[in-house]
């Protein structure tokens, strides 16, 4: 009778149950399941067809010696006692891989070396060479620290069972196959299963394991390498006859399966990796592959599965096509795939919600360190009326205001103005028109609602702005706009470079939809902008904290005979020449100057002085650069009366700031002899009217 060996089979977290049925059903005795995989026992022959047969394991370890963690000095002689004489031959070099912590041993690197230790010290007192470290080697042991206790392994498996050998070449967002054969269990694939389909196939992973279930093909018969080929105790002989009993298995599913699996996805020459895939594994005439978009994908006329893993959209920028590709796609399961059942695999609990359908059974798997989402879906009548009995008060709004403001911005010149802002008060964002694309700006939630509650609500939005209103999913982007302190401000987004030219009262400029918080046009001071350039006909100009140097632009084009902006960001600056060169401005009287606003004010001597001045400041500011820290409702009476300095007698500065709630001190201003006139309620445009605190906007003089 053959010694039963003690067995552990390794496994994503997640999997164990499925795991765990799975080594019972191969043969596994007095299996049991913890955390990150199961133990077994079982023959030589079990160790072997769990190595060949399981799909969703990654390691089979053999059990060699086990120790207490008393002192960290002990452990070598307690490896060295295990006879490795009967594990490999000395002649083959081997590896080490250690795995858990201990406070006496905080680096895997030192545990790897106790265990090294004590295997050569073993064949140095069996009076044989000492074995070879290579980290190539077949021969891998395997360490593993829990709480005070040390066990060292011999891997059978020696790369790790979800290399299934058939895949060579891969996509971008590879899936592992041990996680596709998890899915479609999860999902309900059976040898009974006829028909299943992925309109995200990518390098056919999801489609080729499914293939592989259905005909009982073991996932390891690809496989050329193992590690058991190197233990003393293989035998060649029952690994063949393994072999070749599952080799026969394949082939009689084979001549009676009626299955067959359709993977389709839009990049073809990932498609032409799944093929090429799908022959290595020997399953290609059970599949068809297909290059087209998702949503144009048709059900075969068979009902059955489908089960799929889209893109999860994790990289900024992403959000509103991964949003608006779930919203698709579920449309696809409902018009195209009724009766079917589905499953499907996403990075976000809030992306299965745009599907909007229900779901039986829903499932945490790990994707390498992310957590994903399998929810499974059975697609009836039921859905169907589950998704039409939404209200539909957002899409409205979002339609009146559309057909209203879109007039309003065409008759009055203007190509970028704001549609939407936080209207509904449960959908907190602002919504803005640039051309033909749209910029969603998400204003941070009251800490009373779940973050889970406001990402939902905001995908909401974007849903609903892709469904009403003529806007493609790659011309929408997304920003994060809460309130900023520190380095914060300013925050520059990942690149994305998704930039265009915008027209304002016959003003060219150009504006970046992706790559900063703000895009380099205020939209609520397109009137104070229009109003600078009527005042600045022959006159000098000053612009401070001049940003992308857009009313600097207003000024040069009505005529200014010297327009002169400063501010702190060369980038801005640059951003600024830029804009002055796509309206064909060019010429010694336009000066950019980079410097801090409040120290070159100082710094200028009185008898320069400029007719007009337009003084827009942020609210607040710290930059490192800056010798002070600004705070406007603080600081304004002192900016004023800096720049007052430089005014022309006869001069006039436009003072416009941002601050809610802002109070003019006009005891301080007249102190001063300075006085203002309130521009602010005729400065605000029908787009931004719903919000009449978005700015102040004040025509200061000098006292008369």
């Amino acid at each position: 009778m053959s010694q039963h060996l003690q067995l552990f089979a390794t496994c994503a977290k997640g999997f164990e149950p499925l795991l765990f049925d799975e080594l019972i059903e191969i043969g596994g005795i007095e299996v049991k399941q913890t955390q990150g995989g199961c133990w077994f026992q079982g023959t030589q022959r079990e160790a072997y067809l769990a190595n060949l047969w399981s799909r969703f394991a990654n390691r089979i370890l053999l059990q060699l010696g086990q120790c207490p963690i008393t002192q960290v000095s002990a452990i070598p002689a307690e490896v060295q006692a295990t006879n490795w004489s009967q594990v490999f031959d000395p002649a083959e070099p081997f590896i080490v891989d250690f795995h858990g912590r201990h406070p006496e041993i905080r680096h895997t690197q030192f545990g790897a070396q106790l265990i090294k230790d004590g295997i050569v010290d073993y064949f140095r007192a069996e009076g044989v060479e000492r074995p070879s470290v290579d980290k190539h080697a077949n021969v891998r042991i395997y360490a593993h620290v829990h709480k005070d206790t040390l066990t060292w392994y011999l891997d059978l498996s020696g790369e790790s069972l979800h290399v299934r050998g058939y895949r060579q070449q891969q996509g971008s967002a590879p899936l592992r196959e041990t996680l596709a054969a998890a899915v479609l269990k999860r999902a309900g694939m059976s040898a009974t299963v006829n028909t299943v389909c992925d309109p995200f196939c990518g390098s056919g992973t999801l489609v080729i394991e499914a293939a592989m279930i259905a005909l009982d093909r073991a996932p390891g018969l690809t496989r050329t390498h193992w590690g058991f080929t190197s233990w003393r105790q293989h035998q060649p002989e029952l690994w063949q006859s393994l072999l070749i009993e599952a080799q026969e298995r394949f082939a009689a599913a084979s001549a009676q399966s009626s299955f067959h699996g359709y993977g389709s996805d839009y990049d073809a020459q990932v498609v032409g990796i799944a093929r090429t895939n799908a022959q290595r594994a020997g399953v290609a005439d059970f599949l068809t592959f297909s290059t087209q978009e998702m949503t144009t994908v048709t059900a075969p006329a068979e009902q059955g599965l489908l089960v799929c893993n889209p893109p999860y959209g994790e990289r900024l920028g992403e959000e509103v096509e991964t949003l608006l590709l779930y919203r698709r796609l579920g449309q696809l399961l409902k018009q195209q795939f009724h009766g079917w059942q589905a499953s499907v695999l996403a990075g976000d609990e809030t992306l299965l919600k745009r599907l909007k359908l229900r779901s039986k059974k829903k499932y945490k798997l790990m994707n390498g360190a992310l957590e994903t989402s399998l929810a499974n879906f059975d697609l009836t009548e039921e859905q169907v009326e589950f998704t039409q009995s939404q209200s539909n008060d957002l899409g409205n709004r979002l339609k009146k205001n559309y057909q209203k403001l879109e007039k309003w911005a065409a008759k009055e010149g203007v190509s970028a103005w704001r549609l939407y802002d936080a209207d509904l008060p449960e959908y907190n964002a602002a919504v803005d028109v640039y051309n033909d694309y749209l910029v969603i700006q998400e204003y941070a939630a009251p800490k009373d609602i779940p973050e889970a509650v406001a990402k939902d609500r905001l995908w909401h939005l974007i849903d609903t702005l892709a469904q009403e209103l003529p806007f493609a999913a790659d011309k929408m982007t997304l920003k994060v706009r809460q309130r900023q302190a520190g380095k914060q401000q300013y925050q520059k987004q990942e690149p994305r470079g998704l930039t265009t030219v915008v027209h304002e009262y016959g003003v060219q400029f150009e504006v970046n939809l992706s790559d900063y918080l703000d895009t380099g046009l205020f939209l609520d001071h397109r009137w104070a902008r229009r109003e600078l350039g009527r005042l600045s006909q022959g006159r000098r100009v000053l612009n401070l904290f001049a940003y992308t140097c857009s009313a600097s632009v207003h000024a040069a084009l009505n005529g200014a005979e010297e327009v002169v902006s400063v501010d702190l960001s060369r980038t801005y600056l640059q951003w600024g020449e830029r804009n002055f060169a796509l309206n064909g401005l060019r010429g010694r009287q336009y000066d950019f100057i980079q410097a801090d606003c409040i120290q070159w004010l100082r710094e200028q001597r009185p008898q320069q002085r400029f007719d007009v001045i337009f003084l827009d400041p942020p609210t607040f500011s710290n930059s490192k650069r800056m010798d002070d820290v600004l705070d406007i409702q603080r600081d304004h009476i002192h900016l004023l009366k800096l720049a007052a300095r430089l005014l022309s007698n006869n001069g006039v500065i436009l003072f416009s700031n941002n601050k809610r709630k802002f109070k003019l001190d006009e005891a301080e201003l007249a102190e001063a002899f300075l006085q203002a006139e309130n521009l602010t309620e005729r400065s605000i445009s029908i787009d931004f009217a719903r919000h009449k605190g978005i700015h102040y906007l004040f025509k200061v003089t000098h006292r008369e």
